[in-house]
């Protein structure tokens, strides 16, 4: 595997040292490593791993100035970061300006505690496949996730990456991104970059990995379980649930997008941002609907379908080019997806069903559906009953650009008649006068048929 570890052509770097910062003889040389500064690499993407993506998403989460992360981009690829040392705590590299003026750059990431690392080599050795990876140079999400529910957070969050630079800047600085991108390069090809970052190198780690396998396999070997009326007693006594977390205030904001470099045929930067951001939107939806009181006695939706996504999407206001798109792969046209907006944000797919689909009733539905427009104005004047006109399950006002349309779930739905198009004039209700109020048009009067 081609990795950025500064090495010499014999394996060795110029002071002795392996690739993994030991000397030739096995002897341990210090937790640090050095990387040699890469080449010039225009038009290339940082970050191919998802752990490197989610690095980078830690940098782009907080910087407060997003032309210092394009600067940042625009030095890494121009070759400007220098050899890149690690060491628990501490990343540092010297980066130069455009103009060759040279900056001493650090980024600091807290080291895990003692207590983190033994909650950590106790929850992989439980894996094997955990370990396995590790040896592969990888770091599957899995491995990541079992370490949260440890405690012990690997990757860097939002504000762990802390910047430090010669240049005076408080925040992130073209020359901290730029090294920030440079490292995500190395962690593409070395996890353990990482782990040396939060305080283990690599024989260090794996060296701990093989001492709590064989810690556990002893452990395995002597009789388990707890004395039997201990248990009994202790069965009915269990622990609280965690409070329910609270609510974002807001959806999360997605990282911003690497388009410096060319961008492979038939890729909308503008598409994939305002995707994500639905996505996140969407994310915060369900978590509402999920956390809401009495949310266990409502029936759980289905998942939209690919034509009603279009739908759904066009709803989250798109730039232009972005709603084109969708209109055309929908079928439905500007005007058309335009009116199927105004619809989904009457009632999501319940509303667009209803704007879509022309159906017949059923005997039993139409005599309920009209004992139901017969009592909507029962205590009315005679004279105050629109007329209507039915075909399957729209019934349009006599005399009036005014439609109600039945769902099946029974409830009616408002319809007004603009420029020769039905389109949706309000929410729906279970009484059809209700909903044909909300039409907003006077209606004739005269006897319901």
């Amino acid at each position: 595997m081609n990795r950025y570890d500064g090495a010499e052509p014999d394996g060795h770097d110029a002071d002795g040292h392996t690739a993994d910062g030991h000397t030739a003889d096995g002897e341990a040389a210090g937790a640090e490593r050095t990387f040699a500064a890469l080449p010039p690499a225009r038009g290339r993407g940082f970050a191919q791993t998802w752990w490197g993506r989610a690095w980078l998403t830690a940098l782009e989460g907080t910087a407060l100035d997003v032309q210092q992360l394009k600067a940042g981009r625009r030095l890494a690829r121009a070759g400007a970061v220098g050899a890149v040392s690690v060491r628990p705590g501490r990343i540092t590299a010297v980066v130069q300006d455009r103009d060759r003026t040279a900056h001493r750059t650090d980024v600091l990431l807290q080291e895990l505690s003692d207590e983190q690392w033994d909650r950590f080599l106790d929850m992989a050795v439980e894996r094997a496949g955990h370990v396995a990876a590790l040896l592969d140079r990888e770091m599957p999400p899995h491995l990541v996730e079992d370490a949260e529910l440890a405690g012990v957070e690997l990757l860097p969050g939002l504000g762990d990456l802390e910047p430090e630079c010669g240049c005076g800047a408080w925040d992130h600085c073209g020359h901290t991104a730029a090294l920030c991108y440079q490292v995500a390069l190395l962690l593409d090809q070395d996890p353990f970059v990482l782990f040396l970052v939060r305080g283990r190198g690599e024989r260090a780690l794996l060296d701990a990995l093989q001492s709590y396998a064989g810690t556990r396999a002893e452990k395995r070997s002597r009789p388990e379980g707890v004395d039997a009326a201990e248990a009994f007693a202790a069965g009915g006594i269990r622990p609280g649930l965690p409070d329910v977390p609270p609510l974002p205030a807001a959806p999360g904001v997605p990282p911003s997008l690497d388009t410096d470099g060319p961008l492979p045929a038939g890729i909308d930067p503008s598409a994939l941002e305002f995707l994500a951001a639905r996505t996140s939107a969407r994310a915060r939806h369900l978590l509402a609907e999920a956390i809401r009181d009495g949310h266990e006695r409502h029936l759980v939706e289905p998942d939209p379908t690919v034509a009603q996504d279009a739908v759904r999407l066009a709803a989250g206001d798109p730039p232009r080019a972005v709603a084109d798109r969708l209109a055309a792969g929908s079928g439905r046209g500007r005007e058309g997806l335009d009116v199927a907006v105004r619809a989904w944000r009457q009632g999501g797919t319940a509303a667009l069903a209803v704007l879509d689909e022309e159906w017949m009733v059923d005997a039993e539905a139409l005599a309920r559906a009209r004992a139901a427009l017969e009592s909507a104005w029962a205590e009315g004047d005679e004279d105050e009953r629109p007329v209507f006109r039915a075909r399957a399950n729209r019934w349009t006002v006599v005399g009036a650009p005014v439609q109600l349309r039945l769902g099946r779930d029974g409830r009616w739905w408002p319809y007004r008649k603009e420029r020769g198009r039905w389109v949706p004039a309000g929410g729906a209700a279970q009484d059809p006068a209700t909903a044909l109020a909300s039409a907003g048009a006077e209606l004739p009067t005269g006897t319901t048929p």
